[in-house]
C-alpha cells in the first residue's frame, strides 16, 4: 500500500514533463484576426504568411502589401549583412509559367547571378522567398518550405493590431485660437 503512494505523486511529477513534448505545433492565429488585420493594410487574409531562417529576423517595417492584395515580409540578418523577401500573391508556378524553374521537390527554383528564389505553389497563391549574395539556397529553400501562417504571437509581430483611438490626438503645436494657420498681418500689399 504505502509502496503505490509514493509511486503516485512520482507519476504526478512524471504527467507535466511528458506533455512537454506534445503540442510544440504553433496553434494557427484566429483567422478573423487575421482578416481584420490584414484588410486594415489592404492584404488579402490568405496571402499573410511567416517564415522562419536560421539566423533571420523580420524586419517589422518591411511587412506590407506586395501587388494588387498580396503580402511582403523582409527578414535580415544582421551578422551575414544579408536579407530574404517573402510574398505571396495570387497565381501559381509551373513548367510552363516559369520556364527558368527547376523543380526541387514541393517548390521551383529559379536563379540568376547570385539571387534565388523558391516559390511554393499554395492554394491560389505563389508563396515566394528570395534572397542574394549571403543567403544560402539551403535557408532560402527551408524558408520557403517552411513559410506557414501566423500564430497568435507571429502575428502580434507581423501585423499588430491598431490601438484603439476614441479621441482625436491633441498635438500640442497649434494655437489655442484661430485656424492654426501663420499670422499673415502684413496688410493688403504685404
Amino acid at each position: 500500500m504505502m509502496r503505490s503512494v509514493r509511486a503516485l505523486p512520482l507519476a504526478a511529477l512524471l504527467i507535466p514533463v511528458l506533455l512537454t513534448g506534445c503540442g510544440t505545433e504553433k496553434e494557427p492565429a484566429d483567422p478573423a484576426e487575421i482578416a481584420s488585420r490584414a484588410s486594415a493594410l489592404g492584404i488579402a487574409p490568405e496571402h499573410v504568411y511567416v517564415t522562419e531562417a536560421d539566423g533571420f529576423t523580420l524586419a517589422q517595417q518591411s511587412v506590407g502589401v506586395y501587388g494588387g492584395d498580396g503580402f511582403s515580409a523582409v527578414y535580415v540578418s544582421q551578422q551575414a549583412g544579408a536579407q530574404i523577401q517573402l510574398t505571396v500573391d495570387r497565381g501559381t508556378v509551373n513548367s510552363a509559367n516559369c520556364p527558368d524553374c527547376a523543380r526541387d521537390g514541393d517548390a521551383w527554383l529559379r536563379s540568376a547571378g547570385e539571387q534565388r528564389e523558391y516559390a511554393v505553389p499554395k492554394d491560389g497563391h505563389v508563396l515566394r522567398v528570395s534572397g542574394g549574395p549571403g543567403v544560402s539556397r539551403d535557408v532560402l529553400r527551408e524558408a520557403a518550405l517552411g513559410a506557414h501562417r501566423p500564430s497568435a504571437a507571429e502575428l502580434d509581430t507581423l501585423l499588430p493590431a491598431a490601438p484603439d483611438v476614441t479621441e482625436p490626438v491633441e498635438r500640442g503645436d497649434l494655437p489655442p485660437a484661430g485656424d492654426g494657420a501663420p499670422n499673415n498681418d502684413v496688410g493688403a500689399s504685404g
